[in-house]
């Protein structure tokens, strides 16, 4: 039995470890965890930027990577806790946005200012517990290519977007969206569609 295996089948064992990372009631990682162990299994590329007054909650168990050039603006809070958090090369999270994995954002694609993205929902399906005590439903977001998600969008768990697609702002996402689309609304529908025959973008 791998080192893994046994901390996820010893209760005991793996409330210790957690506690260590993180406590109970404040879930976010340790300053040691922050200063010494992140560093070591964390990607940063080369010319990226992490602006100084965002919050990084990134724990050593999961992905957290962020690609060449990249940028992460101020007042973002990004959490790995539930899933890793992917960054392609060129990418940028705009002033006050949220990122919570599992969630991929592709290469060159942007998120305006306080776009929130999760990838997982608190589970509520018995009605007896506070659904704060019923763990989560984990269902990854993949954000293609060149994406662009307009200011105070919502893009919720379990979502795909497809590449070169036009999110608009204030928009709640809570179903996939392909392709070369522009999609607007609560809840956000495609309007219009690129026709790469014609090099036009059509309405639907």
């Amino acid at each position: 039995m791998s080192f893994r295996e046994k901390i996820k089948s010893d209760q005991r064992l793996k409330d210790f470890i957690l506690w260590t990372l993180t406590p109970k009631r404040n879930p976010r990682p340790r300053l040691w965890v922050r200063w010494f162990l992140n560093p070591f299994f964390h990607k940063k590329g080369k010319g990226s930027l992490i602006r100084g007054r965002s919050r990084i909650d990134v724990f050593p168990y999961n992905k957290f990577n962020v690609g060449d050039h990249a940028t992460i603006e101020d007042f973002t809070v990004i959490n790995n806790g539930s899933g890793n958090v992917i960054i392609g090369n060129s990418a940028r999270v705009g002033i006050g946005s949220v990122i919570i994995g599992p969630v991929t954002l592709g290469n060159g694609s942007g998120l305006s200012q306080h776009v929130f993205i999760s990838g997982f929902n608190h589970d509520y399906s018995d009605g007896t517990k506070n659904s704060s005590g019923q763990g989560l439903v984990v269902k990854p977001v993949v954000i293609g290519d060149e994406v662009h998600i307009g200011a105070n969008s919502v893009v919720t768990a379990g979502v795909t977007i497809g590449e070169r697609t036009q999110i608009g702002a204030g928009s709640v996402v809570t179903k996939n969206i392909p392709p070369f689309s522009v999609a607007v609304g609560n809840p956000c529908r495609v309007i219009k569609q690129f026709n790469q025959k014609t090099n036009q973008w059509e309405k639907i």
